[in-house]
């Protein structure tokens, strides 16, 4: 599904460049797809069992891995052309937090870098499915304005092709 699906719409909206930020990789198979397109990849993980597997798994190969919070990464400002999040925007559990997350985004790429990701709707489906977990989605309708108010612009939100998911891209001018 990755490589049908995720693959080709990051591949049409962004140019990753050579220094791509990813945060939340969990197990790592979006980390797999970016590290074989850049010639560097970091993944922040804040789970430290999934960090130190990916750190142990990845080891040797082009991607630091990094246990630690995303929302305050201490990575060099104005470093990364590409920051990343996949599926896991709703499992952070305050809206504050996601917002530091966003301004910490904005802080640490290069000008005309982008901001990207995937992250679940709000539905009773999805709510099921994390009964015991942390769920809080992003609310499409302010979403846009809020990467704003960090200083994105050009953003887009769009569904994809399931309904279960949206998509969205930012860029840092």
């Amino acid at each position: 599904m990755l490589k049908v699906d995720l693959l080709p719409w990051i591949e049409a909206v962004s140019e990753l460049g050579d220094d791509v930020l990813e945060v939340g990789p969990g197990p790592g198979l979006t980390t797999d797809l970016l590290r074989e397109r850049v010639a560097r990849v970091t993944a922040v993980e804040l789970d430290p069992d999934l960090a130190a597997a990916l750190a142990e798994r990845l080891a040797g190969t082009n991607v630091e891995v990094i246990h630690g919070d995303a929302s305050d990464t201490g990575l060099q400002s104005d470093r990364f052309t590409t920051a990343t999040c996949f599926s896991m925007l709703h499992h952070i559990p305050a809206s504050e937090t996601q917002d530091r997350l966003f301004a910490e985004m904005h802080r640490v790429l290069r000008r005309g870098g982008t901001f990207l990701g995937i992250d679940g709707v709000d539905n009773e489906a999805i709510r099921e499915f994390h009964v015991d977990d942390v769920f809080n989605p992003v609310d499409l309708a302010t979403f846009p304005a809020r990467l704003e108010s960090f200083g994105f612009t050009y953003v887009k939100t769009e569904s994809d092709a399931s309904g279960l998911q949206f998509r969205f891209r930012a860029t840092k001018p």
